[in-house]
């Protein structure tokens, strides 16, 4: 599902116009990023939670040219599915 179909069905579910819908949706997102950026953990209960992960710097191998390079460290979104949706997936509920 992209981006577009949410919106879209979100305005067909709720029955608004697909702007209010993008403008919901925009937000939505738009709010998840700036807690996961301040480094906050976001859940949502029944579907799953986001985190940051902190990861080290290393030396890496470039593996076309053999060169070892100096990988930087960085922080990366994790998510962690949550129960209710690893089951419906699964086809248990």
């Amino acid at each position: 599902m992209t981006k577009s179909q949410l919106i879209e069905a979100l305005a067909k579910a709720e029955g608004i116009t697909l702007k209010m819908a993008e403008m919901a949706v925009k937000v939505s997102f738009e709010t998840m990023a700036e807690a996961l950026i301040k480094g906050d953990r976001l859940e949502v209960r029944g579907f799953g939670s986001f985190k940051v992960k902190n990861y080290d710097g290393y030396k890496g191998r470039n593996p076309k040219t053999g060169e070892i390079i100096e990988v930087k460290p960085k922080r990366l979104p994790f998510f962690k599915v949550g129960k209710d949706l690893k089951k419906r997936v699964n086809g248990e509920i």
